[in-house]
């Protein structure tokens, strides 16, 4: 994973020095030459190239908004916008359907096939498995396991997309709520170590007293048999003598 991200933030680079130095249509052929490359699936150090954000009410705007939709968007959202966008050529076409799988897995770790033939536009099962397979999976944006019987797509890992507008407030908001739920937990277990602690001593207190019962039975046992063994007994010829002691 670390040759995909050194990869990626070099070619981010490589494009942002690009369009820096870029304006007008020649602007739009590097943006299209970037939503092309085969390696490149984060756009917004893009868009934020101040020469980029000028493309805004030019007559090369559809480049921002080609731009745009990668970095966001989705195959079904070009299909309901192509008529204000440039034609997509094929290798465009193949980056966003990609990019639409990482949409797809941000909410749902579970793809069914039905889904994703719709979202796609793949027409049968095995089209869309060797799409996973080759231009996902291998490609190294997704992991996960192709299940045939259940038709889904079980996702273990994938690659983030650009944030929207908007979507960072959001995740700011989710990442507090799990550090204020990873508190209380944590705090949870600090109060249950707590009392195992202190159940373990009044444990260990009890069996030293029982212990300590148990050696004062054992030694006032066994004063008590030293004592029944050392008592003087008569004799039959000093208990006679004793009976003639009384006669006389």
């Amino acid at each position: 994973m670390m040759d995909i991200e050194r990869k990626q933030a070099d070619l981010i680079d490589h494009f942002v020095k690009l369009a820096s130095g870029q304006k007008g249509s020649a602007l739009g052929s590097v943006i299209v030459e970037a939503t092309s490359h085969p390696s490149l699936f984060a756009f917004s150090e893009i868009l934020a190239v101040p020469s980029v954000a000028k493309l805004e009410g030019t007559e090369n705007s559809v480049y921002l908004e080609l731009l745009r939709l990668f970095a966001h968007g989705t195959w079904s959202e070009y299909k309901s916008n192509s008529g204000n966008l440039p034609q997509l050529v094929p290798d465009q076409v193949l980056k966003l359907k990609q990019l639409t799988v990482l949409t797809l897995a941000e909410t749902n770790k579970v793809l069914l096939y039905d889904q994703l033939m719709l979202e796609l536009d793949v027409t049968n099962v095995r089209e869309l498995e060797d799409f996973l397979i080759n231009d996902c999976m291998y490609v190294g944006i997704v992991r996960g396991k192709l299940d045939q019987l259940r038709r889904c797509f079980e996702v273990q890992f994938a690659g983030g997309r650009d944030l929207r507008p908007g979507q960072l407030g959001s995740m700011i908001q989710t990442l507090s709520n799990w550090l204020a739920t990873s508190d209380n937990l944590l705090f949870s277990i600090q109060e249950k170590i707590k009392w195992a602690d202190t159940m373990s001593e009044l444990d260990k207190k009890h069996q030293k007293e029982v212990e300590d019962r148990a050696v004062e039975v054992k030694k006032s046992l066994s004063l008590k048999k030293l004592h029944t063994v050392s008592r003087p007994t008569l004799t039959s010829e000093g208990s006679r003598r004793s009976t003639l002691n009384l006669v006389e």
